[in-house]
């Protein structure tokens, strides 16, 4: 941990307060002094670290008796991982292994973990999804990755931790690209969703981020939107997100950063909705944060100044990042 300023102690010593740059519930402590931006390495472990306290373990002992791992995540999905076919060096898997298991509802983990849901159209374009839980599961032994090239996954997860069954649901598949943001795409090669009142059966081939998601729904007209920030921000040391209103199940990411602001340029934001765009970055290893909540307009250009900043925690965040209507 780095060593504590003054101004920095106050902030943990008031973290609960409520003041706000932006809305009258926020918790951050309003940034009255310069905050200097974070590089590349600070920002990302700021992430790495949501991610990490996030992550569940889980460990067993696997030999040529056991045909398959079962668990129960802290929030209720089953998960059930056939052994017979997994490897390790070329060789059949036996000994004590090490399970991760991570899981994201709401947008507010979502975002601190940087798990944005946006999916890939066939074309290219990426659009918000509509999540029924983002995941992420891998296994290692002594440190080293698992091979799974045939075993099969399944996992079931209760609709309820998301608001109740959609039928639309569909599996997904999650790539990092070169800007280290998750992007989903459909999942193929028989893997799959079946959907009951009750519970999500996901069916999957492989380890890593899974997603069963859909893409949101809006029949209106799409627009692009741009978000300038502060000076000393960019891509490499921020983020900008939009959190629909009335959808607290998904994530979307502004993609491109050029001239000074984020942007969508994909023209996949539909005119006329409202949303919260949400500015994070990092300062003494905690969350530099605004958000504004806009009714999206042809051309939309939004404005976060340093004036609008403020800084909290991952708990001060992520509650009320998910508190936001």
């Amino acid at each position: 941990m780095k060593t504590q300023t003054y101004f920095f102690s106050l902030i943990l010593a008031f973290s609960f307060l409520t003041l706000s740059c932006n809305d009258d519930d926020s918790p951050g402590i309003p940034a009255d002094t310069a905050l200097t931006p974070p590089n590349s390495f600070e920002f990302l472990n700021l992430r790495t670290s949501s991610l990490d306290n996030l992550t569940q373990t889980f460990d067993y002992l696997i030999d040529e008796n056991t045909g398959f791992i079962e668990f129960t995540s802290a929030k209720g999905a089953e998960i059930k991982i056939y052994t017979s076919c997994l490897t390790i060096g070329g060789q059949a898997l036996e000994g004590d292994v090490e399970i991760e298991f991570v899981e994201l509802y709401e947008r507010g983990n979502l975002m601190t973990t940087n798990v944005a849901t946006m999916g890939k159209h066939q074309n290219g374009d990426l659009e918000m999804l509509v999540t029924g839980g983002a995941f992420y599961l891998n296994i290692t032994q002594n440190g080293i990755e698992i091979d799974n090239s045939a075993c099969g996954i399944q996992m079931k997860v209760p609709t309820a931790l998301t608001g109740g069954v959609d039928y639309d649901m569909i599996m997904w598949y999650g790539d990092m690209d070169s800007d280290g943001d998750l992007i989903w795409e459909e999942a193929g090669n028989g893997a799959g969703v079946e959907i009951t009142d009750s519970y999500y059966f996901a069916f999957l081939n492989q380890f890593g981020f899974t997603n069963i998601d859909r893409f949101y729904n809006d029949p209106r007209a799409r627009t692009t939107l741009l978000v300038d920030v502060p000076s000393g921000y960019d891509q490499e040391n921020s983020r900008v997100y939009l959190a629909y209103v009335g959808e607290i199940y998904g994530l979307s990411r502004l993609q491109m950063f050029e001239n000074g602001m984020f942007s969508e340029h994909f023209g996949q934001i539909p005119i006329g909705l409202e949303c919260h765009v949400i500015f994070i970055s990092e300062f003494e290893e905690q969350y530099v944060f605004a958000t504004k909540t806009v009714s999206i307009a042809e051309g939309e250009i939004v404005t976060i100044s340093s004036e609008d900043l403020s800084v909290t925690t991952e708990e001060g965040i992520t509650n009320y990042i998910n508190a936001l209507p």
